[in-house]
């Protein structure tokens, strides 16, 4: 009887625990309301520029490193984003996916990061704001040798500094 109560007490408290949140928690998911800033998104922060923006990436072709016109309106609304704060500065990462030389593919996401940035500075933001990076085919969003998972590695991605 004595182990049953207490279990039941550990169970209580370990289900309350389990349903605190936290703003670190919640910060991490990259979920949130677009139009309250997120959840627990802190403003000028990673979640709050998802949240807000919609994403941090935009996508490419195959071997092309040109912002398609479906994903231009991600890079409008970081700029809208970005001059409601204008003290926060962001890298633009450049990536691409597993086919090609290592060498290549550094270039092809340099020429991605320096696309995105360049829509980011014509938007307005002043281009000291912006740093762009290249991490080629090193650190892939979707493991795989499929479409889908190329399709998601070639990107652009706009991280908060």
């Amino acid at each position: 009887m004595l182990n049953a109560k207490l279990f039941g007490v550990i169970a209580v408290v370990a289900l309350l625990g389990a349903c605190e949140s936290s703003t670190t928690d919640s910060a991490n998911t990259g979920v949130g309301n677009a139009t309250t800033g997120g959840v627990g998104a802190r403003p000028g922060s990673q979640e709050d520029l998802i949240a807000t923006a919609g994403s941090d990436r935009v996508f490419f072709d195959t071997d092309r490193s040109t912002i398609r016109a479906d994903q231009r309106s991600v890079l409008e609304r970081q700029v809208a984003w970005m001059q409601r704060y204008p003290a926060v500065t962001v890298q633009v990462e450049g990536h691409a996916d597993e086919r090609g030389t290592r060498e290549y593919n550094l270039a092809l996401g340099q020429r991605r990061a320096n696309a995105a940035r360049d829509v980011l500075v014509a938007g307005g933001v002043a281009s000291a704001r912006v740093s762009t990076i290249s991490y080629g085919k090193d650190r892939p969003a979707a493991l795989g040798s499929t479409e889908d998972a190329w399709a998601q590695n070639r990107r652009a991605v706009t991280v908060v500094r």
